[in-house]
């Protein structure tokens, strides 16, 4: 069904949104109608209730229609998972229905202009006033920023470091609350990327989600699920750049013959598809690890994360360079790909960020 949503209802638009900058809202909206918009969250609130395995393979199968979309998309379902998890039944029951529609939309702020890997370093301050937080700072390289509606943000409550950090979610409109500039991209052109900007930002107490001090845990908990999220969007793109190198090389003749006859590149061909598989099986793995809580959970979700956008760019550029001088024309889709990918390798925990996560895991064991 994610495939076919792809086929017909995104890839036809996929160069149209990444050229003219279009935020896809109809388009979600109608993917909302087949569960989409809360894939992993609890049916009472109108979710899914599927699996993280459920959930990799459906970003994939999106991504090969627009990775950019669905890239945002995982990042709502991330946001909607979050307050469907700490939240209260009230939280729940206020903000999950409408963002499971996708009436609503959700964005997730962590990032601050001095803090991207460091994030347990975050300046944004929340400071007690009888029943409102009153908060100041700002968020940086925000997804779906400006043109969202729910914002789920990490600011500080107590002292330096992730134990002073909560989680509050701050609703569009609200005074104080105002965003950048639209920031220029290489690439995840259809969705809105901005500032989000607090000043005097008045947020009623009864919108934190969890106790204050849980915030950097409901924020990392979130990435683990939001790793295999992106990575599985990079898995979609790996696997539609296969089918169209392989398109290209059985049509495009040079010295006299079809390029599929070229051993060279039937090998590399061969690579690029045995590297796909062997990316999609860890990042299976992972996902079923973090559903079902295991304690290799965080060290596998990074390393799925590391290994997964790492290759599938690998792919996607190999397929580009299959293409010769047509693969860096917008008229052919292997170049978007390249570029909408190639963020994955950054953001969600930069992979060199995945590669301290992994040694830590690995040599906290031999104690």
């Amino acid at each position: 069904m994610a495939f076919d949503f792809a086929a017909h209802e995104m890839s036809p638009h996929m160069a149209e949104w990444d050229e003219k900058e279009i935020f896809p809202v109809e388009t979600m909206r109608k993917a909302a109608q087949l569960g989409f918009g809360g894939i992993y969250v609890q049916p009472e609130v109108g979710g899914s209730g599927l699996s993280r395995l459920d959930t990799s393979v459906i970003f994939e199968a999106l991504s090969t229609g627009c990775v950019s979309t669905t890239a945002y998309i995982s990042i709502h379902n991330m946001c909607n998972w979050m307050i469907d998890t700490f939240g209260n039944t009230e939280q729940r029951e206020k903000f999950c229905p409408e963002l499971c529609t996708m009436d609503k939309f959700a964005s997730y702020c962590l990032t601050e202009p001095g803090s991207g890997s460091d994030a347990a370093s975050l300046l944004t301050t929340a400071k007690l006033e009888g029943d409102h937080y009153i908060l100041n700072g700002s968020k940086a390289f925000i997804s779906g920023g400006g043109d969202t509606d729910v914002y789920i943000v990490m600011c500080r409550t107590g002292g330096k470091g992730p134990k002073g950090i909560s989680c509050v979610v701050v609703e569009k409109d609200t005074p104080g609350l105002s965003f950048g500039k639209k920031e220029k991209k290489v690439g995840w052109n259809s969705q809105p990327t901005r500032a989000v900007i607090l000043e005097d930002c008045h947020v009623p107490v009864t919108n934190r989600l969890g106790q204050e001090g849980q915030g950097f845990n409901i924020a990392m908990r979130g990435l683990n699920g939001g790793r295999i999220n992106i990575a599985s969007c990079s898995l979609g793109a790996a696997h539609a750049c296969v089918q169209l190198a392989r398109d290209h090389l059985l049509v495009r003749k040079q010295f006299g013959e079809a390029l599929s006859n070229n051993q060279f590149l039937q090998f590399k061909l061969a690579e690029m598809a045995t590297k796909l598989v062997a990316s999609r099986l860890l990042l299976r793995e992972a996902a079923v690890a973090l559903q079902e809580s295991r304690s290799d959970a965080v060290s596998l979700c990074s390393m799925a994360k590391l290994f997964v956008t790492d290759e599938c760019f690998n792919i996607c550029n190999q397929a580009l360079q299959m293409h010769g001088g047509y693969g860096y024309l917008k008229d052919y889709a292997v170049q978007q790909f390249v570029r909408d990918i190639r963020v994955h390798q950054i953001l969600e925990g930069t992979n060199e960020v995945m590669r301290m996560i992994i040694a830590r895991s690995l040599l906290s064991e031999s104690g």
